[in-house]
């Protein structure tokens, strides 16, 4: 593939246009920087329905779009247990890559990736979609640079969802296949720890819960302390079962969803829910009884893609405290409260588009500055291995019931 002019649209392929595809194509799309030119997906709709938006190539193996010489990179949005396996296959062919959490369930498999991608010269994002560098933890990231509260002392955190109870395919909430919300969510959590703690996590000492029949594979709570290698602790939460939302621990938060919640719960339960068919409606080109031709879930209000505005919510990232010498850091309704010696004060945050200040725009750009200009990444492929070494060894210690010592971290780099 010839070398690319600096401001050349990077020409993308999305492997895996599921429902992990409409939380970042509304983006893309909108971008100059990017061109969508090829997709990959098992679902005929799908493909059809990509060929009518973007136009380009679309192929029904993920091999084949890594194969395509047209496209320089490639998003991977696969089911998670196929990460580690189709980010090799891209990176082998000399693709740049953007991974879904997490980068692969073994570390000899992300360490498959990364040593091809070295060898290759492919560039890596590992981490793309979590809440960990939105606006408010970049904001807290500057004030523990600049020091102006001393240094970071601990790290709390806490979210309550209802992710277990949504549509669900079986690989979705099973931990042996990458479900369950060590693989699916923790990293929302784990990105902003590593990010405001320097990265270099030095244990991990976990407990984990599967108690609900309705999802009897896959965690759907856990429990961790992780020690940094300066000694700073690092506590969280989460609980995706539904009886409660982290959204009633902000005073500007009000749980809406309760009663949708135990509805859904009680259909699980029954069996009253046609799990497959509610998936296939939040995915890119679903197709449904009814329906003449593939649609686009963000533009028909099927998907659970966020709407923009509004005040911060917790989410999967969970309420949060930062604790420094000087004070104790935490979300405000449009920005943060610092609580310091001279009492409280709270610092204002531009709202940007997306759910919790997060937006998909900037991992693109992260990785478009790296192909094109040659800019250091934060989250490159040792960076996703690290985070998902933390995932492994929350699920591994529950299962010895001791802590896990980790081998594979690595720093925040210099200029993040």
């Amino acid at each position: 593939m010839a070398e690319q002019a600096s401001g050349a649209p990077l020409r993308i392929g999305v492997a895996g246009l599921g429902f992990g595809a409409t939380e970042f194509l509304p983006s893309l799309e909108q971008m100059p920087q990017v061109k969508i030119v090829a997709g990959a997906d098992v679902r005929p709709q799908a493909l059809q329905a990509f060929t009518t938006r973007y136009g380009g190539r679309v192929y029904d193996r993920v091999e084949d779009l890594c194969a395509d010489p047209e496209v320089e990179a490639i998003w991977i949005a696969t089911p998670n247990q196929f990460h580690g396996q189709h980010a090799l296959a891209a990176v082998e062919k000399g693709k740049h890559v953007v991974v879904r959490k997490p980068l692969g369930l073994t570390m000899e498999e992300c360490q498959k990736v990364v040593d091809m991608a070295d060898k290759t010269g492919a560039k890596v994002l590992a981490g793309a979609q979590t809440q960990g560098t939105n606006a408010l933890i970049q904001e807290i990231r500057r004030m523990l640079v600049r020091g102006e509260l001393g240094q970071l002392r601990a790290i709390n955190m806490w979210a309550y969802t209802g992710w277990m109870l949504r549509p669900r395919m079986p690989q979705e909430v099973d931990d042996s296949q990458g479900g369950g919300i060590a693989w699916r969510q923790a990293p929302h959590q784990l990105e902003t720890i590593r990010w405001l703690g320097g990265g270099l996590v030095r244990s991990v000492r976990a407990v984990t819960g599967r108690w609900r029949p309705e999802r009897p594979n896959g965690t759907g709570y856990f429990t961790a302390l992780l020690e940094f290698e300066d000694g700073t602790p690092a506590t969280i939460v989460y609980n995706a079962y539904g009886y409660f939302d982290s959204v009633d621990l902000v005073k500007w938060g009000n749980d809406k969803g309760i009663e949708d919640r135990a509805k859904q719960r009680r259909a699980l339960l029954n069996g009253e829910i046609d799990e497959p068919t509610q998936k296939e409606s939040t995915r890119f080109g679903s197709l449904l009884p009814g329906d003449e031709h593939p649609k686009v879930p963000w533009e028909t209000g099927r998907s659970y893609v966020s709407s923009d505005g509004g005040p911060w919510m917790p989410g999967n990232q969970g309420v949060f405290i930062a604790s420094f010498d000087k004070g104790d850091v935490r979300a405000a309704p449009t920005g943060l409260y610092v609580y310091g010696d001279e009492g409280l004060r709270e610092v204002p945050i531009p709202q940007k588009k997306g759910e919790g200040m997060a937006f998909m725009d900037e991992e693109a750009m992260e990785l478009i500055n790296a192909v094109r200009h040659n800019r250091p990444m934060l989250h490159d492929g040792r960076w996703g291995m690290a985070t998902a070494e933390v995932q492994w060894a929350i699920l591994e210690s529950a299962k010895r019931r001791q802590e896990i010592m980790l081998q594979h971290q690595v720093p925040v780099p210099a200029g993040y």
